[in-house]
């Protein structure tokens, strides 16, 4: 593991026609091999534990700043059936893992990966009143379902890799 500063940061600023893929804020624990990292300490290599293929290693990680414009989600502590451990500020197009009764009832599937802005209820997930500085994303050789934060969240497209995705 290494210092954050360590970090590649894309070089290119984001356009505004640009939507941020999957990444997380700094802080951010991850469950991996050696237990729980924050995911500015993680290097390509580490071993992530996800929950549909077990440990894989990661291919990138990849630091970006969040535009000004970007609008983010707060999902606070046990909003979604106990989970996460405490407030979390996340990318509205974050997928989430749902795997209750939200699925079911919504969905009628018994899990889904949904967007946290489609989660929005006004009162437990709500639109964010602050947000980070910069955020991380973590991409593997394909999409995986990584524990971190407390949610079961998707890692970031490899096919949009490194960072952000343009929709």
């Amino acid at each position: 593991m290494s210092a954050p500063d360590q970090r590649p940061e894309a070089a290119s600023p984001v356009q505004a026609d640009t939507r941020l893929d999957a990444a997380l804020p700094l802080g951010t624990e991850i469950v991996t091999l050696d237990g729980l990292i924050p995911i500015e300490h993680l290097l390509p290599g580490d071993r992530v534990i996800t929950r549909d293929a077990g440990a894989q290693r990661l291919r990138a990680v990849v630091r970006r700043r969040v535009p000004d414009n970007l609008r983010m989600v707060t999902v606070t502590r046990d909003a979604l059936g106990g989970k996460p451990d405490a407030d979390i500020v996340l990318l509205p197009h974050q997928r989430i893992l749902i795997r209750d009764w939200r699925a079911k009832t919504l969905y009628g599937a018994p899990q889904v990966k949904i967007a946290a802005a489609r989660l929005i209820d006004g009162e437990y997930v709500r639109w964010a009143e602050t947000k980070p500085t910069h955020v991380m994303s973590l991409h593997f050789d394909r999409l995986h379902i990584v524990y971190a934060g407390g949610l079961e969240l998707q890692s970031a497209n490899r096919h949009l890799e490194p960072g952000f995705g343009v929709q």
